[in-house]
């Protein structure tokens, strides 16, 4: 029987394969997956996607329907993809990088592989939700904060800062997922304000203090139950789920820092352009239709629960609003992913 997808759909699911998902692996060990995304159709865009899969195959459906280019999706996470990059060089067949964090753009920003973004795209979006360099730019943003359930612990009781977190009062007390790369972005914050001393004695903190879940999710889960009183997480799994049945979050609330605290970061997610783009005219369209008007809406109007950055588009009604957040001024091309690891590892929490 014919094929009822797309024909952009059905690239992706080809590539969604469990067979050709374990291939592409191990190409890309080799620095060749790029090649074989490319192999299902030369003409087609390819993008690196660290980006939730459901919001980007949503963007790449209505890009495809608007201009008839065909979007290879190579799903992946933040640090594995950006070093991806780095491996490939200019060698690389990707043509758009999108994450979920913005240290993986910083890492591949550094190592020189981004084309300048259009200037017309650039406008879409203010200032402090994109680097000075103008070599990417944000799609989207999420707010860090503090889930707790106040069955355990009252709002009044709570800490004044993500910082005081590494006192010895809170030891037991709150959960995070330090593996993770959302976690990782949060550290980068604490690093960029407080400098390396201050990120390594909070740190050495944490690894006395926190108890260590798989990812945000788990460690939501975890407060829910009355496992841990908090943890750090992004804003959009508390609202997510609070949309469905709140299964995992009932017996939760959520506390915003504020005060430009780092525990008030607000992580970017960045889009930008290889400098070896095969296709750099289309790859510069995709990125200009994430940011406009259609793109932002598809994200604010849809599942995903983060927030629009670009072309005036408002996030869901829900959510309060950027501004209000009161987060610590940070650009964003600044924050030194490497550098996290680096004192991650000598903390002992990676």
């Amino acid at each position: 029987m014919p094929s009822r997808l797309p024909s952009s759909a059905r690239l992706r699911a080809i590539l969604a394969a469990p067979g050709l998902i374990a291939a592409l692996a191990l190409a890309g060990c080799a620095g060749g997956a790029a090649g074989d995304d490319a192999a299902a159709d030369p003409d087609a865009l390819v993008v690196y996607n660290a980006q939730h899969e459901q919001l980007t195959e949503e963007w790449a459906d209505a890009f495809t329907a608007e201009t008839g280019i065909e979007v290879v999706l190579r799903n992946g996470d933040d640090s594995e993809l950006a070093n991806q990059l780095v491996q490939e060089g200019t060698a690389s067949k990707a043509d758009v990088f999108l994450t979920e964090n913005s240290p993986a753009m910083s890492l591949v920003e550094e190592a020189g592989l981004f084309a300048p973004v259009d200037e017309s795209t650039l406008e879409l979006v203010p200032e402090q939700f994109r680097p000075a360099s103008g070599l990417w730019t944000g799609i989207a943003a999420r707010s860090t904060v503090l889930v707790y359930n106040p069955e355990l612990i009252s709002e009044s009781e709570l800490p004044a800062s993500l910082l005081d977190l590494a006192d010895p009062e809170w030891k037991g007390k709150w959960g995070a997922a330090p593996a993770k790369a959302d976690f990782q972005a949060i550290v980068s914050a604490v690093l960029a304000t407080q400098g390396e001393d201050g990120a390594r004695d909070w740190l050495e903190g944490m690894a006395e203090n926190a108890v260590e879940y798989r990812n945000n999710i788990v460690t939501m889960k975890a407060v829910n139950a009355g496992e841990v009183p908090m943890g750090i997480i992004y804003h959009y799994y508390w609202f997510r789920d609070q949309d469905a049945a709140a299964e995992d979050s009932a017996n939760t609330d959520l506390h915003y820092f504020g005060n430009q605290d780092p525990g008030a970061f607000v992580s970017i997610s960045g889009g930008g352009v290889l400098e070896n783009a095969p296709h750099a005219d289309e790859a510069q369209q995709f990125l200009a239709f994430i940011a406009g008007e259609q793109g932002q809406k598809i994200l604010g109007e849809g599942y995903s629960f983060e927030y629009p950055v670009a072309s005036d588009v408002a996030a869901k009604p829900e959510l309060p609003p950027l501004a209000e957040l009161d987060a610590p001024v940070i650009d964003p091309s600044t924050l030194n992913g490497p550098a996290v690891i680096e004192l991650m590892t000598e903390a002992g929490l990676l």
